[in-house]
């Protein structure tokens, strides 16, 4: 067991044995002698050198035989590593990362030899062809690069999530007419994350078909892939999946060009409990991962509790299409704990100390330590004390009331983040319409800042959720989302997949700012119309002016006086005329008044023009 010593912040993310042939440690004289694949059997001893892959980007390389470290390999990746592959032949490994960059090591200098982009986003997985000249790697999309010229010889499409599991299924290609370069006519293998589908991929002369050829297919994404490579023409590849719902699936098919169907699986085993003491139903145990034997018809499983696996060699019989192995893990798996040593100790507790228990946010009680004088004393009662009555006790409890009822009956801040949390986790439609139609600036900024990280992406998804609704719940809302993004911005940018989580709220907010400048403008237009009624309105609704002469001043002519009652006359009969044009030609008046001065055909006199005016 090996622990590095980094293993906290440096955890170990995935592992590979060196072939035979990179055994050379340097300064041994002369050339170790290349190892064939079909003499593996007999070097597995020698097979010691493990190279570790961390999350920080290093490499380690431990000798099972010394049980020590006995390199490091650093500075070529700055990110997590997800893949190492030992070179067949030379002592070169091959590693890829989160970095979107692939490394080729010199395991005896410990230096990067060479680093190249190999993707747009992570690469996940590697794997080296048989004759060693070609590397596969994949991200999503699986690229197969030429290892001499570092370029990329064909593009394969892959799969919608990262690929975990590449592997070559043929050593030589089926169709033997054509003259063998090494990897065309080869067939290999992939598998994804949250795939439940295993592609087949064959590699042609052209660069033009990227498909798959065919595909198995599993009742759970795959975890854990084994096959048994054909060599020959005719020879069935044989395929092990284990499954993460802890099945193992079986297939046995011969390649040999175009499958439009997925295949099923030939077999399916599982392993369960007897289930007869004392519990009488079975219990199903997971396989954890399986493996041939180099005889290509047995299988080691590898199944039970991750820190105590079981392994086991089962010979296969494939006639039946599901079968179930019955195992008692359970005296196996009993773990003993030594009951008289414990490493708990019980604090002491300082009377000014105020210790908050853990559970719900904002909910807190004081602990009374009782002195030792008095915990004795209530032990050891005298015969003639009586016995403490409850409500002593739960003065003693000290449960101040005064203190859990708040004014008015109304719920305070940390309650409300407290109802907040509760009605996102249980999905309660009720709460959370209690919550979030509130319209106190105050309580929702108070109630955001004292919510849990956690509950802040469930938060943002149901405030995205309702701003689809009515317009009324979306202005409240946008309350929310802006004390959401004020208090938990910090957060909000450590998420690793931030864009895709707040990608239907950013489209939302576009789609409606969009809409904002035709919605501004038809509003200029509503509101100069609106006006124009009301000011023609108010217009209508003036009171009529008394047109009799307050004083009249009677002159000796009476010949003026009547040429003066004569022009009254005129004006009144205009003024008449003038209004009733008015009601007729309300909304109109504007326009009409312009139409006359450009036509020239004003009736009007100047002098009531002006009045209209």
């Amino acid at each position: 067991e090996y622990v590095p010593s980094a293993h906290l912040s440096a955890a170990c993310t995935c592992v590979a044995w060196a072939p035979a042939g990179a055994r050379q440690p340097p300064g041994k004289d002369g050339p170790q002698r290349k190892k064939r694949k079909s003499e593996v059997g007999e070097v597995d001893k020698q097979l010691d050198i493990l190279a570790i892959g961390t999350a920080v980007g290093s490499i380690l390389l431990y000798s099972t035989v010394k049980g020590e470290l006995q390199s490091k390999l650093d500075g070529g990746h700055d990110s997590r590593v997800n893949c190492v592959r030992w070179h067949q032949d030379s002592c070169c490994l091959y590693s890829c990362s989160d970095d979107k960059h692939i490394v080729e090591w010199n395991t005896q200098t410990c230096k990067v030899k060479c680093k190249w982009k190999g993707d747009n986003s992570s690469v996940t997985c590697l794997c080296i062809s048989p004759d060693g000249k070609m590397l596969l790697s994949a991200g999503r999309t699986i690229k197969l690069w030429d290892l001499e010229t570092k370029e990329v010889y064909r593009h394969f499409t892959g799969h919608a999530t990262s690929v975990s599991s590449l592997m070559f299924t043929t050593v030589k290609p089926t169709n033997e007419s054509k003259p063998f370069d090494g990897i065309t006519g080869l067939y290999f293998l992939s598998g994804a994350i949250h795939d439940r589908l295993l592609n087949v991929w064959y590699i042609r002369s052209d660069r033009k078909e990227k498909n798959a050829v065919m595909s198995f297919t599993v009742t759970d994404e795959p975890t854990f892939v084994d096959l048994t490579v054909s060599e020959v023409k005719e020879e069935p590849v044989k395929l092990a999946v284990v499954c993460r719902d802890g099945q193992l699936h079986l297939f046995e098919h011969i390649l040999n060009g175009y499958c439009k169907k997925p295949l099923t699986s030939n077999c399916t085993i599982q392993i369960a409990t007897p289930g007869n003491d004392g519990d009488s139903t079975p219990k199903p145990v997971p396989i954890l991962a399986a493996a041939f034997c180099t005889d290509k018809q047995s299988l080691l499983l590898v199944y039970g509790n991750t820190l105590q696996p079981i392994i086991e060699k089962v010979s296969l019989n494939t006639s039946e299409s599901h079968i179930c192995l019955v195992r008692d893990i359970q005296k196996v798996l009993s773990l003993k704990t030594d009951a008289a040593v414990t490493k708990v100790k019980t604090p002491v507790v300082n009377s000014d100390a105020k210790v908050l228990v853990p559970g719900i946010p904002g909910h807190s009680t004081a602990v009374k330590t009782p002195a030792l004088g008095k915990e004795k004393k209530k032990n050891k009662r005298k015969p003639g004390e009586t016995e403490e009555s409850i409500e002593e006790r739960l003065g003693a409890l000290d449960i101040d009331v005064s203190k859990v009822k708040t004014p008015g009956g109304l719920p305070q801040t940390d309650s409300f983040a407290v109802l907040l949390v509760q009605g996102l986790e249980s999905n309660d439609a009720e709460i959370l319409n209690k919550v979030l139609n509130t319209r106190k600036e105050n309580l929702v900024k108070n109630t955001v800042a004292r919510m849990p990280i956690h509950a802040v992406i469930p938060l943002l998804h149901e405030l995205t959720k309702r701003l689809q609704g009515n317009p009324y719940s979306a202005s409240l809302m946008v309350r929310w989302l802006k004390s959401v993004f004020t208090l938990h911005a910090s957060y909000l940018s450590t998420l690793p997949d931030l864009i895709p989580q707040l990608g239907m709220l950013y489209q939302l907010m576009e789609s409606r700012v969009k809409t904002l400048q035709k919605l501004s403008r038809l509003h200029g237009r509503l509101f100069i119309l609106v006006t124009q009624v009301a000011a023609s309105q108010t217009v209508q609704n003036v009171p009529e002016v008394n047109q009799t002469a307050k004083l009249v001043y009677e002159d000796d002519s009476s010949e003026e006086e009547g040429s003066d009652d004569d022009m009254i006359a005129d004006k009144d009969s205009d003024e008449n005329w003038d209004e009733d044009e008015d009601e007729e030609e309300q909304s109109d008046e504007q326009d009409m008044t312009v139409e006359k001065e450009i036509n020239g055909d004003s009736d009007l006199e100047p002098e009531n023009e002006s009045e209209e005016e």
